[in-house]
């Protein structure tokens, strides 16, 4: 091979390989953000955390919440629209042709007085929907929610030359309550914006070490149903309940029964929980009401077992009011709360590869499912498009292994005393979710 040829041979193979190699270079970059990066942030994020945590607002009540997020937002430039389904708010980050990756946190607290004692505690009250005066505190932690996803938002904005597609950055109210994401979806939110090709969120966990992140594939947290059974008595003395149709008794035999919806109707292999929360019936110690009224959640995680939990609660009620000869059949009503949240398993893995690569293989863990609820499912479900919820750590880790080891409790989700060990919990949520979201979004 004359000199001329092994010259034009070397730049051949720059010119057809350079760029691929080029590309390589940025891939890698893209799957991790530079911890100096994060450093130099972490101060704001920091006194964000602090603020939002001082000031809470209660679901459908978070103007001012999302108002300072919209702020931080358009300051990095992203396009923002506020008032979406209530209080919502959604960002578009728009860097190219590819995927469309929807980022979602929520932004609500809770009514409860906060009782941690922590110099940044929350003295903020209100009033509920019923009128009373509530403390008010982010008791889930949805506070560090809120400060993992403007970090992120800030290191995406960052690394654009890194990553090509589009982020849609949900900032969702009233999720305690149950109806936030359906209230964005009702206003829009997939005709309006960028229809997301696939989901991602966080949450911290109550019961895992700060600095540590884990996932479920499949079914995460369940359906949850409230309902509301009125029965029917004919009431009277209780010297002569023979004149009567006591609604007490048909309550006592209705409970008893519902827990054969779980325990003899839905396989042992699906799980499903009736719980009856409260009772209410009669005024005194000698007269049998006329009626009584239940308060239940039911819980389930596949649309066939919510479906058919519901028509059995009617079913076994009317029976056992019938057969009492009550006066008219029982009334239920159902308040539908949010879908099942399912973790997509193919997305599961490949975020689980993309959080090993970032936080080290022994910070990602697997953990059971929950039948606990969060809304966030309902975005998938509407879209159908695969979503995923990471869980992110949130007790000191000396804590935690202390706790353990004596078998004490910890402080859990909806406690007043309950406080994520702050810069640590901070730092792995924003690690985790940039790097979840650039994983999924596409690359030059």
């Amino acid at each position: 091979m004359t000199t001329a040829d092994q010259t034009h041979l070397r730049r051949s193979l720059v010119s057809r390989y350079l760029p691929r190699m080029h590309a390589l270079l940025l891939l890698a970059l893209a799957a991790t953000p530079d911890p100096k990066d994060l450093d130099a942030l972490y101060p704001s994020l920091d006194a964000l955390y602090r603020d939002l945590h001082q000031s809470p607002e209660l679901s459908r009540k978070e103007e001012k919440t999302a108002a300072k997020l919209a702020a931080r937002l358009k300051a990095l430039g992203v396009s923002v629209t506020a008032k979406v389904g209530g209080q919502g708010l959604v960002g578009v980050m728009a860097n190219g042709e590819g995927p469309v990756v929807l980022v979602r946190t929520d932004l609500d607290g809770l009514p409860l007085e906060e009782k941690t004692g922590l110099p940044y505690a929350s003295k903020v009250t209100a009033t509920d929907a019923a009128g009373q005066k509530v403390g008010v505190m982010h008791a889930c932690g949805h506070d560090l929610h809120m400060t993992a996803w403007l970090g992120t938002a800030t290191l995406l904005a960052k690394y654009r030359s890194q990553w090509k597609g589009t982020v849609v950055l949900v900032g969702q109210g009233a999720e305690e309550v149950g109806d936030g994401a359906r209230a964005m979806l009702a206003d829009g939110l997939l005709d309006r914006f960028p229809r997301p090709t696939a989901a991602v969120a966080l949450h911290d966990y109550a019961d895992l070490p700060a600095g540590k992140v884990a996932l479920v594939s499949g079914y995460a947290l369940a359906n949850v149903d409230s309902m509301d059974l009125t029965l029917f008595g004919r009431g009277g003395h209780g010297a002569y309940p023979h004149k009567t149709v006591d609604p007490v008794v048909i309550a006592a035999k209705v409970i008893v029964s519902l827990q054969t919806l779980v325990s003899r109707e839905t396989s042992p292999l699906d799980p499903a929980v009736v719980t009856v929360g409260s009772i209410h019936g009669g005024t005194t110690y000698n007269i049998i009401p006329d009626e009584v009224r239940l308060q239940l959640t039911v819980r389930s995680y596949t649309p066939e077992t919510r479906q058919a939990l519901r028509e059995g609660v009617l079913r076994i009620a009317k029976a056992e009011a019938e057969g009492a000869r009550a006066p008219k059949p029982p009334e239920l009503k159902i308040d539908p709360g949010p879908a099942a949240v399912f973790n997509d398993p193919g997305l599961t893995d490949r975020l689980s590869g993309a959080l090993k690569r970032e936080l080290g293989a022994e910070n990602v863990t697997t953990i059971d499912k929950v039948m606990g609820a969060e809304d966030f499912g309902e975005y998938g479900k509407a879209g159908h498009f695969p979503s995923v919820l990471v869980w992110v750590g949130a007790v000191e880790p000396g804590r935690y292994a202390e706790a353990k080891a004596k078998g004490e409790p910890l402080p859990a989700l909806h406690s007043s005393q309950f406080a994520p060990d702050r810069e640590r919990a901070i730092r792995t949520a924003v690690r985790a979710l940039t790097a979840a979201t650039l994983e999924l979004l596409g690359k030059p």
